[in-house]
């Protein structure tokens, strides 16, 4: 009927219903006043950022490995490493534990060069102690990072005096007690000091734990406990040396020898783009 339809629009505006059409396809206006959402900006593929989002994905993802390739890959460094130990040369708990402060950031070779004559100087911790800062320096410069090492084991050593009677502790809890001392050197002296198993994370084995699948940890400390369920706990010390020896020899950092390597067969070669 006439009068009955619905009202024209206004030219040049729209009406009420269009209106809400158009939102719908295109997305309701923000409020007055508020701000705009900023899109996220897409991260370039070899960022930092995306790495550490690539490392927790896969931590995520990961599972533990087959108990039995574990054993396989063990058996496999038990016969390519016998008789496996630490390369840096001592006489007694102190002086290793002076050589492993010295190896970081260092080769083993380079540190036995140093410490005959170090070990002649200072024989004992209250030597150490007692040791000028600036003396103490010269004699281990060529190792790197002197004068940090040189505070640490000056440090170090006036705590096994005054603390332990001059000798170096045997339990994890006492050598963290001591100025310098981390997990990785605690570990280095009682696995190969005193006998008691530990799992040394050096650069090797972070590498290779992850690349063989036994962990999906970045973290040294967090690859040490995510070993040490998956290997038997009277394997932990040498298990380290395999590690270091295989890092150093077959499985190196750039470009794995993968078409040499005993373990090529139990081994997913995570994160491995190019290998010779």
């Amino acid at each position: 009927m006439p009068g009955t339809g619905r009202p024209r629009a206004t030219p040049g505006r729209r009406t009420e219903s269009a209106t809400r059409k158009a939102r719908s396809v295109r997305g309701a206006h923000a409020p007055k006043g508020a701000r705009p959402v900023a899109k996220r900006a897409r991260r370039p593929p070899g960022s930092p950022e995306a790495r550490r989002t690539a490392r927790a994905r896969a931590r995520v993802r990961f599972t533990p490995p087959d108990p039995a390739r574990v054993a396989a890959l063990i058996e496999l460094l038990d016969r390519s490493y016998p008789g496996a130990t630490t390369a840096l040369r001592h006489e007694n708990p102190l002086q290793l534990l002076i050589a492993t402060i010295l190896s970081a950031q260092c080769t083993d070779e380079r540190v036995n060069q140093t410490t005959p004559a170090l070990f002649a100087r200072y024989p004992d911790a209250a030597a150490f102690a007692a040791a000028s800062q600036a003396d103490l320096e010269g004699m281990i410069r060529s190792t790197g990072f002197f004068r940090n090492k040189a505070r640490s084991i000056r440090e170090c050593c006036a705590d096994i005096v005054a603390r332990y009677g001059g000798e170096v502790p045997r339990s994890m809890e006492a050598l963290l007690s001591l100025r310098g001392v981390g997990r990785k050197t605690a570990n280095v002296v009682l696995g190969n000091a005193y006998g008691v198993p530990g799992v040394v994370v050096d650069t090797h084995v972070q590498r290779l734990s992850r690349r063989l699948g036994l962990t999906a940890e970045t973290d040294p400390v967090k690859i040490e406990f995510a070993l040490m369920p998956v290997v038997p706990r009277e394997r932990w010390t040498v298990f380290s040396h395999w590690l270091i020896l295989h890092g150093r020899q077959v499985c190196v950092a750039r470009k794995p020898r993968c078409s040499v390597c005993a373990l090529a067969l139990h081994c997913p070669r995570v994160g491995v783009t190019t290998s010779q």
